[in-house]
Formats: structure tokens, sequence, C-alpha cells
């Protein structure tokens, strides 16, 4: 059988092949600390869950519009305006199967061969193998610890070229943490308006988990905001992410152009999970903001544990649940058996020496990064980097 060659174009995200090599460990009978998958260790609020078994006893079984229910696209609407000052109609909502399809739609909705997508370093492994799959080109923006993993507005209007069709970015970022501020949004929006072209995909799915105030959207800015497609959805901030749901906002000729892509892929998302959305977009919020807060004492614990590391060049997360320190001090080290030459092995090296598993910087775009989760109990993370001091303290 000879399979197609669209699967040579991408890669297998890091993040699972790493969370697949700690649970063959884990069933050999080793007690492995996860902090490479990005997903809050707590349940589902119970109203959501109430909602959810509602739905279930009232019969919501059948198949839905492609784009969601209208209750939940309103519901959608509504937590827009909310938290954000947004105004969009249900028509210019798609809900999916999670952020990953609806980012998927949107790029294979705007990308042809050879257009150019610009996103800056580092980004979720999945970015730049959706915009492969489309035959795309990926334009990396490098960024550094010291300017917070964020890209400048020079930087971002010396990438653009006549073929750029998208600028893709998250805020707060995975891995890195970045938070864009309201005057560092405005900067890069004023880079957009001389540049017409370009579709800015803004993921904005840790919204919730922001250690610097208020979140901002780059779709604040009314002008700008046709050319914007706002990507969320409830994996993180309401501890859903078996539940799959994520959805877009964009304009409406986008909508409905990734409306026609997924109606070919998966149809629309599970009934049941997008009732249960609903209850979570217009219900309480103080179980989001009540793991909120354990994310910021764990951030606390986590950037004091990492001090201690001898080598580490660690920038302090303001939003997300991760660290991503440069271990780049590490290469070339051993421990008499096993050399660390590079990310991978470090993150490698780590998981069969201290039983803790991580996610190498090269899927993120940074060669020289490893990202740490703290989305575990803080005796977790209090003893996975106990393990990890002890593990590099054998390096020479």
């Amino acid at each position: 059988m000879e399979l197609s060659s669209l699967l040579n174009r991408f890669n297998e995200p890091e993040t699972l092949k790493m969370a697949k090599l700690g649970r063959e460990l884990r069933a050999q009978g080793h007690d492995i600390i996860d902090l490479s998958l990005g997903e809050p260790d707590f349940d589902t609020p119970d109203h959501i869950k109430a909602a959810a078994i509602q739905a279930i006893n009232d019969n919501w079984s059948h198949y839905t519009p492609v784009p969601g229910f209208l209750d939940l696209r309103q519901a959608i609407c509504h937590k827009l305006k909310r938290d954000n000052g947004l105004d969009y109609v249900p028509e210019q909502i798609v809900a999916s199967t999670g952020a990953k399809q609806t980012l998927a739609n949107a790029i294979l909705a705007l990308v042809d061969e050879g257009q150019e997508v610009i996103i800056p370093t580092p980004y979720w492994v999945t970015y730049s193998e959706l915009v492969k799959i489309a035959r795309g080109k990926v334009v990396e923006i490098r960024t550094t610890v010291e300017s917070g993993f964020k890209a400048s507005a020079a930087s971002v209007e010396a990438a653009i070229t006549p073929q750029t069709r998208v600028f893709l970015f998250s805020s707060p970022c995975n891995p890195s943490g970045a938070v864009y501020s309201q005057a560092e949004l405005a900067a890069l929006a004023e880079v957009f308006r001389r540049h017409p072209q370009v579709t800015i995909l803004s993921d904005e799915i840790y919204e919730y988990i922001n250690f610097t105030g208020p979140h901002h959207s780059i779709a604040q800015f009314e002008d700008l905001r046709d050319r914007v497609v706002v990507i969320n959805g409830l994996s993180k901030g309401f501890a859903m992410t078996g539940w799959r749901l994520g959805y877009m906002a964009s304009n409406l000729a986008l909508a409905k152009a990734c409306e026609k892509l997924q109606g070919q892929f998966t149809s629309a998302t599970c009934s049941i999970a997008q009732k249960a959305g609903v209850a979570a977009l217009v219900g309480d919020l103080r179980p989001s903001q009540e793991m909120a807060a354990e994310f910021t004492r764990r951030r606390e614990k986590t950037l004091a544990l990492v001090a201690g590391i001898p080598g580490f060049k660690c920038f302090a997360p303001e939003g997300a649940f991760y660290v991503f320190p440069d271990v780049s001090a590490y290469y070339g080290k051993t421990d008499g058996q096993t050399v660390v030459n590079n990310a991978a092995d470090f993150s490698l090296y780590l998981l069969h020496q201290a039983h803790v598993s991580s996610v190498m910087g090269d899927a993120f775009g940074e060669p020289h990064c490893v990202r740490f989760s703290f989305a575990n109990s803080m005796e977790n993370i209090e003893k996975a980097w106990a393990r990890i001091a002890k593990a590099l303290a054998l390096l020479h």
C-alpha cells in the first residue's frame, strides 16, 4: 500500500510523542511525573457537567448545524462582548472539535500553495504543520528570552512580503507564556493597517490564565476586525479538554468558508458538548477564576524552583501554564553514559534519568529551550523539580 505524500509534509506533534513515551515507561512500572502535556489537572466544573447530563436526558443526541447550535453561537457572542468588548453575530461564529480544528479550518480557507504565513517563535507545535498541510510557506520571526518572547512591530513589518497571507500568533502564548500588552498590540495594528492583504489569526485559548491583568485581543481595533480571526475554545479556561469544543469569530465570508470545509471533514462537534458549552460560557466563572488563582500559585513555586537550577535562563511567563527555559548550557555535557547534544537529548535524558516528561523546544521553533508545564499538583511539581535538579547535577 502506498500512502499519500501529504503525510511527508508534516510531523507528529512532539507533545503527543513525549506523552506516549511517558505512558510506555509508566506501563513498565516507572513513576513518571508528566510536565509535558498542556492540560489542566482539574475536572470540568459541576454546573457544566450538569448541563451535559440534562442535555442527554432531553435527547439532544441528533445532528446539529455544522457551525453549532444557535444557542451556543449566541453564548459565544455573549462571551466575546462580556469579556472582550467585541460585537459579533452568530453567523460569524463557527464551533469546531477544538481550537485545533478551528485553526485548521482557517488556514486551509486562507492559504494557497506558496503563500507565506508569518509565525513568531516560539509557537504551538501545530501552527507550522498546518501551514505545511496547506502547502504554504512558514516564515519565522525569531524572538528571545530577552525580548520576552514577543515579536516587535518592526520585526513583523520586515517579514511581510507580497506573498504574505497570514500572521499567526497566540497571546497568552504556548509555550513561552508571553502576553502582548494593549500597547504592543496597537503597534502591531499600525503595521497591519499598512498591509491590507494580511489576515491576523489570534489564538486566545489561554485567555483566562493571565498573570498580568485583563486580557487584550487584537480584534479590539475596529478598523482591523474584519481581518482578525479570533481563535478560542473551552479546553484551558474551563477544564474541558476531552469535550472537544473550540470556536472562531471572523468576518462573515471566512466563517462561511470554514463552515463549508468543516461540512466535509467532521460536520458539527458533539451535540452534548455544545450544550455544556452554553452553560460554561454564560454561567458562573468562579471555577475558572479559582483555577487561574491556583495556576498563579504554581507559577510562583515553579519559578522559585527553576531559579535554583544552574545554567537555566528562564522567562517568567505572563500567561498560560508553562515555563520555557533556555537549557543550552547543558549541551555537550554527559553523565558518563548519555551525552546531551540538544534539546531533544535533554528531554529524553530527564525522562529516563529523572522520570519527568517535558517537550523539546525544537517542536516550538526554539531549539535551545524546553517546555515544562505547571498544570500538575503542587506536590508533583516540587517532586519533579527535585528530580530534575538531581539528574542535572550528574552532568559534567
